[in-house]
């Protein structure tokens, strides 16, 4: 395996945040191997550190913002990917203002001055992920697709539709990150607008600070007072945003990936696909089991206890929004005894009972939830469509359908061999533990 690396001596840069306009100065410092990549706000009474990974993003339109607690560094994208094609592991970047330079719209002067700091080898070895399982999220006309491919690189093909303005039209471009590549076709090309977007933006005091020749707004007719650097350059700073964004993964990403009117959401939804795939492949090679809780875990947040503890194990969590998890039926199960001997049938209200324990290791995501218990209050919509017998491996999926102070909704299903076996939305009670 390749060595992690940081850059062998500092850098400084200048220049005004592209939505808030506020001047900022910038510092970029080496950091020790495992440190990662880290921004520090230090315009604050105590500098606040914060890593550049996909668990701490902030919901933004058009930008990528990371943050802790309150406070937050907007519109990193163009950093981060300079950091990604240069390979750099560990790093600083000390910013003293809410939001990164924005500069001509481009990543060009973040690889500038990053490439002349050159780079130091580290003793331990880098983070690499091989993409290994197909990943796909459509959402609104847009698509993104993460594929297994032979190699070790990346290769990303971005389709960008655009046919309804004839200022930009359709663009497609297929490339293999690399620094060289980057650093003569994908950095120069600078974030777009287009005309309409750049006067709304401006009605609502963002960006009032610029002019069609500090940035790209495009018209019906192509750029105003200004040119393209590339006649598809729109589709090339689109492929610079999801390299940045791929960097929040926090390791080197090889693999293909197809995008197909992506913008920050899709690339950021990505990531954190990845990275579950990554911490899995993780917890396979180190302890042989793809779980994301196991057995042990649960027991740690559920009371439940034999012969009442219903799940095995919980293979994926999206947040507090969605979880899968997994009970396996063997005919040693307490409840065959007696239902039915001659004919075994799971009875139909430890189905559901196993779905209400998949929502209360989905609650406990939430920090303020932690330490509560999920008591059942009610169900709708149920319905038994399937007998599930020894043998079976049951599939319990949840997905919260609202959460309050006291009361949860989750939609909830179980599967077996791809098909439903029962359904449900199940309504919670959120108490203290010590109440119950």
């Amino acid at each position: 395996m390749k060595p992690q690396r940081t850059i062998a001596e500092e850098a400084k840069l200048a220049g005004r945040g592209m939505f808030g306009g506020a001047q900022a100065q910038v510092r970029f410092a080496p950091a020790d191997a495992d440190t990662g990549i880290v921004f520090v706000r230090t315009d604050l009474d105590e500098p606040v550190k914060i890593e550049a990974t996909v668990r701490n993003v902030a919901e933004r339109s058009r930008r990528t913002a990371i943050k802790k607690g309150q406070i937050s560094i907007e519109t990193i994208e163009h950093c981060m990917s300079a950091i990604n094609a240069l390979e750099i592991d560990n790093i600083f970047i000390e910013v003293d203002a809410p939001e990164m330079p924005g500069f001509d719209g481009s990543s060009s002067e973040y690889f500038k001055a990053l490439k002349k700091c050159g780079f130091v080898e580290q003793s331990k070895p880098r983070k690499e992920f091989a993409i290994s399982q197909e990943i796909s999220i459509r959402e609104s006309g847009a698509s993104i697709y993460a594929l297994p491919n032979e190699g070790e690189s990346l290769e990303i093909t971005y389709d960008m539709d655009y046919t309804k303005h004839t200022g930009i039209g359709r663009q497609m471009l297929s490339c293999t990150l690399n620094s060289e590549y980057f650093e003569t076709s994908l950095a120069p090309a600078r974030t777009f607008l287009l005309e309409a977007e750049a006067k709304q933006f401006q009605s609502h005091g963002i960006g009032t600070h610029l002019s069609p020749r500090d940035i790209l707004v495009i018209s019906s007719d192509g750029p105003i007072k200004n040119s393209f650097r590339f006649p598809d350059e729109c589709v090339r700073h689109k492929i610079v945003d999801l390299i940045g964004d791929i960097a929040l993964v926090g390791r080197r990403i090889t693999g293909r990936i197809v995008a197909y009117k992506s913008g920050h959401n899709l690339n950021q939804l990505l990531a954190r696909k990845l990275l579950e795939q990554a911490e899995q492949y993780d917890r396979m090679t180190k302890a042989g089991t793809d779980a994301l809780l196991d057995i042990r875990r649960i027991q740690k947040i559920l009371p439940h206890r034999y012969p009442f503890l219903l799940v095995d194990k919980v293979i994926e969590i999206d947040g507090d929004r969605y979880i899968k998890g997994v009970k396996n039926v063997t005919f040693n199960e307490m409840f065959f005894q007696g239902h039915f001997p001659g004919t075994p049938i799971m009875p139909g209200v430890l189905v559901l009972e196993a779905m209400a324990q998949v929502c209360g290791l989905l609650f406990a995501q939430k920090l303020e939830h932690t330490g509560k218990l999920a008591v059942l209050l009610g169900m709708d919509g149920v319905k038994l469509r399937k007998p599930v017998v020894p043998g079976d491996q049951l599939i319990l999926t949840a997905e919260t359908v609202r959460v309050r102070s006291k009361i949860a909704v989750c939609r909830c299903q179980a599967i077996v061999a791809g098909i439903k076996a029962a359904e449900a939305e199940i309504k919670f009670m959120l108490v203290d533990e010590e109440a119950v």
